[in-house]
């Protein structure tokens, strides 16, 4: 009889590791479920960056990767927005796994401009899910830009690009910069002499003639000195392209044509980005040809809570 029950005893414990629920609660952010839950996995998307407490994901086709610490199999991942609060109305991703059954990977096309969601993984029928909070970030960030000119104490002429302290153009109050989901990251102006693009888009074929250090913050705050203006009888043209980039790496571009005389600014002409690469589906780049309106300003608070 003794023998009986501690060959029954046996059986029991190997089933129950063969299931593979080992039955714990996550610790805050892990992820939650309902009642207890398996052993949770990390998670982590190509272009996901934390901001305080909240993970961002940029817009677009992203790869998820799933880490256990021990082999696990089967691995159900879902893909969730905040009005689809379980796996089984969620879309389900289709997974690869390593040769050790650790490490699992999936591409999955998120979208949204800053909505909330859940990424979900099971590994059992009887274990709750492990539950992973994101926001996508489906939009750049955004600044109104007003150029400015002055004789520079050298040779040539100084041009400033600031973000105005109070925007009429906008309609709102108070600096009009920055972003509307994971945060403003950076931005950067460039001057060229000639067309940047030519017959390329998107990357510049050719060395800026001037350029702002990278700035890390709004409110935008460059300061070009001794650029080479025109002259008595022919005024120079300059090409502006202003790039600003959010937390998750999305980007705003503003395009301007800027006629220089001996000593001041003869005019700004702003274009819009109205030009698709070889190979694309999106216009990322501008081909001078679209005028937006000629005035001292370009860009925007489009895409700023008014």
């Amino acid at each position: 009889m003794k023998k009986l029950l501690l060959v029954l005893l046996v059986v029991a414990l190997a089933a129950f590791l063969f299931v593979g629920c080992l039955p714990t609660t996550p610790t805050e952010g892990e992820g939650e479920g309902e009642g207890e839950v398996e052993i949770c996995p990390t998670v982590a998307v190509t272009s996901q960056v934390v901001v305080g407490t909240k993970t961002y994901i940029k817009a677009g086709l992203q790869t998820i990767t799933v880490t256990f610490a021990v082999p696990t199999e089967p691995v159900s991942v879902y893909v969730a927005t905040a009005l689809k609060l379980v796996p089984t109305a969620a879309e389900e991703v289709v997974m690869y796994a390593n040769a050790a059954k650790t490490v699992y990977t999936g591409t999955v096309l998120f979208a949204g401009t800053c909505d909330e969601g859940y990424i979900y993984v099971e590994t059992c029928d009887a274990c709750a899910y492990c539950k992973y909070p994101y926001k996508v970030d489906g939009v750049g960030p955004a600044s109104e830009i007003t150029i400015a000119s002055s004789k520079c104490v050298c040779e040539g002429i100084t041009l400033t690009f600031k973000t105005p302290t109070q925007s009429t153009l906008c309609g709102v109050t108070g600096v009009c910069c920055g972003d509307y989901c994971s945060g403003f990251a950076s931005y950067a102006i460039d001057l060229y002499a000639s067309d940047p693009f030519n017959l390329c888009c998107d990357i510049p074929c050719i060395t800026p003639a001037y350029s702002c250090t990278a700035g890390v913050a709004c409110p935008i705050d460059c300061t070009l000195t001794c650029i080479t203006g025109g002259t008595t009888l022919l005024d120079k043209t300059y090409w502006v392209v202003a790039s600003l980039l959010d937390k998750v790496g999305n980007r705003t571009r503003y395009y301007a044509k800027v006629v220089l005389d001996t000593d001041s600014i003869v005019s700004v002409t702003e274009f819009s980005q109205n030009k698709i690469p070889t190979g694309g589906t999106v216009a990322v780049c501008t081909d001078w040809l679209v005028s937006t309106g000629t005035d001292t300003t370009i860009g925007g608070c489009f895409g700023l809570p008014q």
